[in-house]
């Protein structure tokens, strides 16, 4: 089968269905084509405690959405940090409904067909795992990973920067320092020697790569992870033994509680894993807490954007064996805690959300992949100032919010010998203030692509995208996208040419907030 539309979204993120929408409300015969089965990404996929920063800054899809969770519960605006995750998906399935889009799930993107043209090269068509052939006017890669852009063969970079590119404070690797998500000193890392002493085989769940020097770029990507949905329902699914329940990969986990026990430390169940019940029902969103997490730090995620299909899956199955066992150590081994234990068996996966994917979420969480080097590249140095320009699309206003990006470790020089301890690397946040998102940081340079916006790999640096990646700015982002693209299919320009007053206009008509007062 082929499909021929004015404008083709690719991935079903709630950027991707944000996009789609608008596109479609504007007039836009559209379709959205996900590689996998569900729609909405990560805000229907465990993250249902939505990291929002400033309300004033939410307008557009993102004020929709939160008016949308408002009227299905009942409640004002703002009352439950996030819906249950099919309550979110079912929102997003009937926005596009309403506008008529069409959708096609399981269709992975396997091929792009480009051209030259005369206001510069040019995607014509893709295709897709379901062998369909697609041609668009206008086309928008709102996949996590960028996959779209990547295959057009758009520029783009994938994790840290050195300091010396934009001239960023917060770029490259970090200084190794104390914190909730870091590891507490003296953990060793050999796997034959809990004293650190003699070094040998490390362990498992470390990243064994050499540590680039401070600030320098080494490509490292926030560490991946699922959010799961947990709950004390007496229906719940109580956490059991995995298939291939490995005993030595959670040998991090005993070392770290038995160093509590050594310095008279009380962890409390909630500091590993986040046990507030925050949602609907009293669930509760389980997040990466503590040293060892949900949050998988052996670099797996510094391979992920760039690797092929099959190896990301292997690589996602990891995180849900990692995910599974986690939850399975720490309810049941005997090196955890008993409060700990006790708090964790009285919790379980629910049996009404992610029925066909075993009860953790379809979505892994990619908090970065790969970053488009397009139009206008925003940095630090532009959040950091709350700069507002006359091109925003879409305002910011979360802190940049880098999460752990390896464990790693390195000899500590003590007398009378040096002893080899474990660090966790990466975590920073910074507030900020708010600021804008320009129009041209989602697009490529024209003569890369002229028909083709990214709303959420779009165009900064590590630092800056560590702020931008929230949900509710990737559903503002989204239906910028979407109404950019609407408009140049209509009038038959490039989106590099679409008329910044009128797009902005449309927006704030969709209820998008493109400036605010300061407090």
């Amino acid at each position: 089968m082929s499909w021929s539309v004015e404008v083709v979204v690719y991935g079903a993120t709630s950027a991707g269905v944000a996009a789609a929408v608008a596109a479609a409300e504007a007039g836009a015969a559209t379709l959205l084509v996900e590689p996998g089965h569900h729609l909405g990404g990560m805000t229907s996929g465990g993250l249902g405690y939505t990291d929002v920063g400033d309300v004033r800054a939410l307008g557009g899809a993102a004020a929709r959405l939160r008016a949308d969770i408002a009227e299905h519960y009942g409640t004002a605006p703002g009352h439950y940090a996030g819906p249950e995750p099919h309550v979110a998906e079912g929102i997003f399935r009937r926005w596009l409904e309403q506008a008529g889009v069409d959708v096609l799930f399981g269709a992975r993107l396997t091929a792009v067909e480009t051209a030259d043209a005369a206001e510069g090269r040019a995607l014509r068509a893709l295709t897709v795992a379901t062998a369909e052939r697609i041609e668009a006017a206008v086309f928008v890669d709102a996949s996590y990973e960028g996959d779209l852009l990547a295959a057009a063969g758009v520029p783009y970079r994938v994790g840290r920067e050195d300091r010396s590119l934009h001239g960023e404070r917060f770029a490259g690797r970090q200084e190794l320092l104390p914190g909730m998500h870091n590891m507490p000193p003296w953990v060793s890392p050999f796997a034959n020697d809990p004293t650190g002493l003699t070094e040998g085989p490390i362990l498992a769940q470390l990243h064994d790569a050499p540590l680039a020097g401070l600030g320098e770029g080494d490509g490292g990507v926030m560490s991946y992870g699922f959010r799961v949905c947990l709950t004390t329902a007496p229906d719940r699914i109580p956490f059991e033994r995995p298939d291939g329940y490995d005993e030595e990969y959670w040998e991090l986990g005993r070392r770290l509680f038995a160093r509590d026990e050594r310095e008279g430390v009380e962890r409390p169940a909630g500091w590993m894993i986040g046990l507030e019940p925050n949602l609907p029902g009293g669930m509760a969103d389980g997040n990466s807490l503590g040293p060892v997490s949900l949050s998988v730090l052996d670099g797996s995620a510094w391979e992920y954007p760039d690797a092929s299909p099959e190896r990301r899956a292997e690589l996602r199955r990891h995180h849900v064996d990692h995910t599974r066992g986690f939850l399975y150590f720490l309810s049941h081994d005997p090196a955890v805690p008993a409060a700990v234990r006790r708090e964790l068996s009285r919790w379980g996966l629910p049996p009404g959300e992610f029925a066909d994917t075993g009860h953790l979420p379809h979505q892994l969480y990619v908090r970065e992949a790969r970053r488009m080097v397009g139009e206008r590249i925003l940095t630090e140095h532009d959040l950091l100032a709350g700069s507002i320009p006359g091109d925003t699309v879409a305002l910011g206003s979360y802190h940049i919010d880098i999460r752990e990006v390896q464990r790693v470790w390195r000899w500590v020089y003590e007398h009378p010998r040096p002893i080899g301890t474990i660090f966790t690397e990466g975590y920073l946040s910074v507030p900020v203030p708010v600021y804008g998102i320009p129009y041209p940081a989602l697009l490529p340079q024209r003569e890369h692509a002229a028909n083709l916006l990214v709303p959420v790999c779009l165009s900064a640096s590590a630092v800056a995208f560590a702020s931008v990646r929230m949900e509710p700015q990737y559903l503002m982002l989204g239906q910028a996208a979407g109404a950019a693209a609407a408009l140049a299919a209509a009038s038959g320009v490039a989106v590099q040419d679409v008329p910044i007053g009128e797009l902005t206009a449309r927006l704030r008509e969709a209820g998008q907030i493109l400036s605010i007062g300061r407090p």
